[in-house]
C-alpha cells in the first residue's frame, strides 16, 4: 500500500542503523513488526496470573 508520511529524519536515520535494513521502506515494514510483537508481548504479560491452567507436569513429562 502506499502511503506519505512525515518522517523525522534523526529517528529515521537511527532507524536505518539499528533495524539493519538498507531501505526507507524496509526500515519501516521491520520497524512495525518488532513494534506489534513488542506490543503483543506485553499485552501477554498483562495477563501473567490471569490464566488457571490446570496441567499435570509429570504426565507431560513422561508422554512420549
Amino acid at each position: 500500500m502506499r502511503t506519505t508520511v512525515d518522517l523525522n529524519d534523526r529517528l529515521m536515520a537511527d532507524a536505518l542503523k539499528w533495524v539493519g535494513e538498507s531501505t526507507k521502506t524496509g526500515t519501516i515494514n521491520e520497524s512495525m513488526k518488532i513494534a506489534v510483537a513488542f506490543k503483543k508481548r506485553m499485552k501477554l504479560l498483562t495477563m501473567a496470573g490471569k490464566v488457571k491452567l490446570d496441567v499435570d507436569l509429570n504426565a507431560t513429562r513422561n508422554r512420549k
